[in-house]
C-alpha cells in the first residue's frame, strides 16, 4: 500500500499540506468541501504536488517537514526545480542574491496564518 504527502494550492493562493493512504479520494474530499474548515473555505483546490511513500510514517514526516517550508520553497517542489530549492534551504544569509528574483515571496504564511 503506498501512503502520499501532497500539497493543494487554493482559489485565494494559500497552500495546504497534508498526507494520505488514498490520494484520489483526498482530493476529492478536499474539491467537494467537509473534509477540512481551510481547504472548504477556499475552493476550488488543485493539487500541486504529491510524493509516494512505503509507510504512513514517512508520508507523515514528509508532510510536518514541507508544511513548514516558505512559499518560495513549496513552488520550487512543486516545480520540479531542484536548484531553487536548494537556494531557499539555505538560510538568507548564505543566498547569493543573483541567482533568484528577488520578488519571489519566502513568506511562511503559506497555510492560513491564523486568518479567518
Amino acid at each position: 500500500m503506498a501512503f502520499w504527502c501532497y500539497i493543494l494550492r487554493c482559489a485565494d493562493g494559500k497552500y495546504y499540506t497534508g498526507h494520505t493512504d488514498d490520494l484520489e479520494r483526498r482530493y476529492a474530499e478536499h474539491q467537494t468541501g467537509g473534509y477540512s474548515d481551510f481547504t472548504s473555505r477556499r475552493r476550488p483546490v488543485e493539487l500541486i504536488w504529491a510524493d509516494n511513500f512505503t509507510t504512513r510514517e514517512e508520508a507523515l514526516q514528509s508532510e510536518l517537514r514541507v508544511k513548514k517550508w516558505s512559499r518560495a520553497k513549496k513552488e520550487a517542489l512543486a516545480a520540479g526545480d531542484w536548484n531553487r530549492l536548494g537556494y531557499f534551504a539555505k538560510p538568507p544569509s548564505e543566498r547569493e542574491p543573483s541567482v533568484v528574483h528577488k520578488s519571489i515571496s519566502t513568506s511562511l504564511d503559506t497555510n492560513g496564518g491564523g486568518e479567518a
